[in-house]
């Protein structure tokens, strides 16, 4: 196919995998998988990592979950939407752990429990600062109510959400993490115990927040990223995805020529414009072309003129490429290496925007 290409290395994948367990030490590892693997292809990361039997993977959605079932992939599966009753007999057929983040979801899940003798394992989840899906802080005694008086439901876990992990200022963290532990302290006497005890992300890994829970989620990190630019990158990893796009056009233009809509770049003097088959609607994105560059064979060169929905074109100066082959996006490639964090900031957004924006036209080869 002629178009976008992201490679997938495989190895690279697998060694940040084993960088990120030898800092973690013995605990549990969690790899999120969600919104298509973070942009990898979710599919192409877990048949990369299922040989690892004990990682667990996560996903957004039941849908998520059961195309990685429906894969042959036999590890755990843990997913994090909210519950929905309509799912559950999946959840369970499929062994797929859910969370639980309100009161109502205890009562459906032993309505649930009560009819079939039987649901799916669960985690109980707790907002301490995130404002989003969590049992309330002040809640946590009537849950905990509750599910003593319910002792046949399957709590598995229990965990929270780090706010502002990856960034400098860690007050807010060392805030949720009191509370966190506040919760599992009052948990403890009481008798009630889990087997996953989870807040690290990325971000926290890095800073060494909760480390003495003893399961961590890992995302950004397991695809060779910096969660973002505010955290030291203590972990040895690289980027996973290489994204390319090949030349498809060559041609030599006079001094003061417009390039692309709005005629805004124009050429300083004779020189080679190439045009790329991809475009903002393949993740290439859109403001880059202000600041932006490619790589090939080494050596950068400017995009010249705004970036089309389908193509955009880059100045090659005096060097002639040859048409069909390829040029590196971001990402790491033979000699060619662009970090996407360069990218988000320089576009002020996110690696994380960046990264899920890759889809529809893009061919992903596994290396």
């Amino acid at each position: 196919m002629i178009g976008p290409k992201a490679y997938i290395h495989s190895s690279r994948m697998k060694n940040n995998i084993s960088q990120i367990k030898k800092s973690i030490f013995d605990k549990n590892l969690m790899v999120v998988v969600k919104a298509d693997g973070y942009g990898h292809g979710a599919l192409n990361v877990v048949n990369i990592l299922a040989s690892d039997k004990d990682l667990i993977f996560c996903t957004f959605s039941i849908e998520e979950a059961l195309e990685i079932r429906r894969n042959g992939i036999k590890n755990r599966i843990f997913i994090f939407s909210k519950l929905q009753e309509s799912w559950l007999k999946l959840a369970l057929e499929n062994n797929i752990w859910i969370n639980a983040s309100h009161i109502e979801d205890l009562k459906i899940l032993t309505k649930y429990f009560k009819k079939y003798k039987a649901c799916p394992k669960i985690h109980l989840k707790f907002d301490t600062g995130m404002t989003r899906l969590g049992f309330d802080i002040k809640d946590h005694n009537k849950v905990y109510d509750y599910i003593t008086q319910n002792s046949f439901l399957p709590i598995e876990g229990i965990y929270s959400h780090f706010s502002t992990a990856d960034e400098g200022d860690p007050s807010f963290v060392e805030t949720q993490l009191e509370i966190f532990n506040t919760i599992l302290k009052n948990g403890k006497e009481r008798g009630i115990s889990f087997h996953f005890v989870h807040c690290s992300n990325s971000g926290a890994i890095l800073n060494n927040y909760g480390d003495t829970f003893n399961t961590v989620r890992v995302g950004m990190l397991a695809y060779g990223v910096a969660p973002s630019d505010e955290v030291p990158m203590t972990i040895n990893v690289e980027p996973v995805m290489s994204f390319c796009g090949p030349i498809v056009n060559l041609r030599e233009v006079p001094k003061n020529t417009p390039i692309s809509y709005g005629g805004i770049y124009i050429t300083k003097k004779k020189t080679n414009i190439g045009v790329i088959q991809m475009g903002f609607a393949d993740g290439v994105p859109r403001s880059w072309y202000e600041n932006g560059y490619v790589s090939y064979k080494g050596v950068n060169y400017n995009i010249a003129g705004r970036i089309c929905m389908d193509q955009f074109m880059v100045d090659f100066g005096g060097v002639k490429p040859k048409v069909g082959d390829e040029v590196l996006v971001f990402g790491k490639r033979k000699t060619d290496f662009i970090p996407i964090e360069i990218i988000a900031k320089k576009t002020n957004t996110t690696t994380y925007v960046l990264l899920t924006a890759i889809h529809g036209r893009t061919e992903y080869i596994v290396k």
